[in-house]
């Protein structure tokens, strides 16, 4: 799909910034490029589409040699996000969403028509397309710089540092929000940031740079657990939970499986009952076909007890919750960022799958750091 040979790129003092770089990008596959400022990795990117050109070597996209291409039509062939989002604000959403269909010519009914498309896949209402963007906020406008990337099927969409501006809960939101569209569009992505734990929870391949050269490419669990040398542990940083349990890396080989549910459609006084039973202060609600739909905890109860007579009418449906594969690292920094007690579990159909809770993460990280308990016995042993 995209495949660097022998790239380098020297500006006017010659020296190069980025050195004899060979990379090969599979279709479908997201690569996140990551290293310590100046090290090449947006010059990398940005060669792509042909913002810098290249000085020596060749980039291919499909087979083609991109020099050998007109560069307007190039990038218009190839999506593009960054930070800024760069949204027009005297355009609609609508307008901004297919601003490279207006400039291939598409009629009013294909944009419309691709324009309300799009904006399914995110889950936002059909009249939003009427508004500006200022109208929106940061992370919905992020979201709409997502779409205008989608609007024309690239194969190929470039995104350089996207979520770095917004707040962690919205980036933490919008990355779980984008890994699922580009693997149900099967997109090719090459995708430039400086947060690693950013990198380690999107990509298949993460290629870390340094002084313009490769210093590893690799699956994010081959990384950490096989750092390739000082500079990549040093860059990883050696708190990460991961390298003290190497054999524990997913929410799925942690998590509870029986989680404490009622139905949608269970009155309140049978879901008080339940409470009381299973000793729990909050139920998820699941409904016939155990997809997640909300929460209900004792708080909406007091407060709603003589006004509903059904769980549905009281859950919250905001709630959040993870995927079985998703990084074990990922999951504890967005339940303390949160203050969460626990975090539902669903499969890629939004089933729910288990929970993890405060209280598991929490053993996991004493079994990291002291084991099973023998390491202190001994070392009470050795004060006597």
């Amino acid at each position: 799909m995209l495949e660097f040979n022998h790239v380098t790129k020297r500006y006017g003092d010659g020296k190069p910034a980025v050195s004899h770089l060979n990379l090969k990008i599979e279709k479908g596959e997201f690569v996140c490029f990551i290293g310590p400022s100046g090290c090449g990795k947006t010059t990398t990117m940005k060669m792509v589409n042909r913002l810098i050109d290249i000085t020596d070597g060749s980039i291919l996209v499909d087979g083609k040699d991109i020099k050998e291409q007109n560069a307007v039509e190039l990038r218009r062939s190839i999506g593009y996000v960054i930070q800024q989002i760069g949204l027009m604000p005297h355009m609609t959403i609508k307008e901004n969403i297919v601003l490279v269909g207006t400039l291939l010519k598409w009629t009013k009914e294909q944009k419309d028509a691709r324009a309300r498309e799009l904006l399914k896949l995110v889950d936002m209402p059909e009249d939003y397309l009427d508004r500006y963007p200022h109208e929106l906020s940061g992370g919905q406008q992020q979201r709409i710089g997502v779409l205008r990337a989608l609007a024309a099927n690239p194969p190929l969409i470039l995104m350089d540092e996207p979520f770095g501006a917004l707040d962690p809960i919205t980036r933490d939101s919008l990355q779980e929000e984008f890994k699922k569209l580009q693997k149900e569009l099967d997109k090719t992505i090459v995708f430039v940031t400086h947060d690693m734990d950013e990198a380690l929870k999107l990509a298949d391949r993460v290629v870390i740079m340094r002084d313009g050269e490769v210093v590893q490419a690799d699956t994010p669990d081959e990384i950490v657990r096989n750092p390739a040398n000082e500079f990549v542990e040093e860059f990883l940083g050696k708190d990460r939970l991961i390298q003290g349990r190497p054999d524990v890396t997913t929410v799925g080989q942690i998590m509870a499986s029986y989680p404490v549910t009622v139905q949608t459609g269970t009155t309140l006084r049978s879901a008080i009952s339940t409470m009381r039973d299973r000793h729990v202060d909050s139920l998820l609600v699941v409904d016939a076909d155990n997809v997640l739909k909300g929460f209900i905890d004792i708080e909406a109860i007091n407060l709603n007890y003589k006004k509903a007579d059904y769980v549905d009418a009281i859950m919250a449906n905001n709630i959040f919750s993870v995927y079985q594969d998703s990084l074990l690292r990922d999951t504890v920094h967005k339940i303390l960022r949160r203050g969460a007690t626990y975090v539902p579990v669903v499969d890629e159909r939004d089933k729910l799958a288990g929970i993890v809770t405060r209280a598991t993460l929490a053993n996991l990280v004493y079994d990291t750091i002291w084991g099973d308990g023998m390491e202190l016995d001994g070392i009470a042993a050795a004060a006597e």
